[in-house]
């Protein structure tokens, strides 16, 4: 089995438990999840199977789309809802246009400094790690960019404010909730986050574990696995001469002049794997069994 299942993970569940519920029921070894969603948060973690491992990165570096809910008036030691509260501060007399002024400032690009609640690594130890023993040291600034904030939502009874934003990969919800909280003068926590798109996978197209044990269970795993063709359809295509697909399946590097980027191979309109240009130089990223 090759391709990629695109999970909906429920709360209470960490990735690496789905990575083992999957592995159990699918009775399959080689799995790997592709961007860590915390216990608390929900939504789509694309889980690749068997050789569609190699591609783990490809979709970790895609764009982000993040459904977001924060509560006003205390701030926790982890950033979101399950943490210890450390402060509470009165929440101004705000109203949704406020709310939208300073959520806007956020778009573009810009550097954000990596919560300690993260799976960031220091010295070969986890952020969060040092974090839970109380631990907390400096971390460097990393450029992000936020592309769009929109569905902008605030219930000013509760003082909890909702919002949809598409961003960049690496961006910290958890930093961006707090920024927006100090721009606001006040602080806030994070009560929920879903993510509701990882590159071409998104909500709709999403799985829950008990739903996935029901198609394996119909024998009808298939109709939910994707193919690489498939989540790589957008990527610009090359079309190779027969003469030069051993060379290509072999990792010979090949001149192609085209920009630098992930392609998309194909012989006689057939697709037989991924290629990756660098410097005018096409080499294997992926290959399929070509017949």
């Amino acid at each position: 089995m090759i391709g990629i299942i695109n999970v909906y993970k429920e709360k209470n569940m960490t990735s690496f438990d789905v990575v083992a519920k999957l592995r159990k029921i699918l009775k399959i070894k080689k799995i790997g999840h592709t961007g860590t969603l915390d216990p608390n948060a929900t939504g789509v973690l694309p889980i690749c199977i068997g050789d569609a491992t190699k591609l783990v990165q490809y979709i970790l570096n895609e764009d982000k789309e993040y459904f977001v809910t924060i509560k006003l008036g205390i701030k926790t030691d982890s950033a979101d809802i399950t943490g210890r509260v450390i402060e509470e501060k009165q929440v101004p007399n705000l109203n949704l246009t406020d709310i939208k002024e300073c959520i806007l400032t956020f778009l573009g690009k810009q550097k954000q400094i990596p919560p300690m609640h993260s799976a960031i690594k220091v010295n070969g130890k986890k952020l969060y790690e040092l974090a839970r023993v109380g631990i907390e040291i400096e971390r460097k600034p990393r450029e992000i960019e936020i592309y769009d904030i929109r569905d902008i939502k605030y219930d000013n009874n509760e003082h909890i404010i909702t919002f949809l934003v598409s961003c960049s990969k690496g961006t910290y919800i958890r930093s961006l909730s707090e920024d927006i909280c100090q721009k606001l003068n006040t602080v806030g926590t994070l009560l929920n986050l879903e993510r509701t798109k990882t590159g071409v996978f998104t909500k709709d197209n999403s799985y829950t574990i008990s739903c996935i044990e029901e198609y394996i269970n119909c024998n009808s795993i298939d109709k939910i696995l994707y193919n690489i063709e498939q989540i790589f359809s957008e990527n610009e295509k090359i079309y190779l001469e027969e003469n030069k697909i051993n060379h290509f399946i072999n990792g010979v590097q090949l001149t192609q002049n085209k920009l630098d980027g992930i392609y998309t191979i194909y012989v006689n309109n057939k697709f037989i794997g991924l290629g990756e240009i660098k410097n005018n130089l096409l080499k294997r990223k992926f290959v399929t069994e070509y017949k």
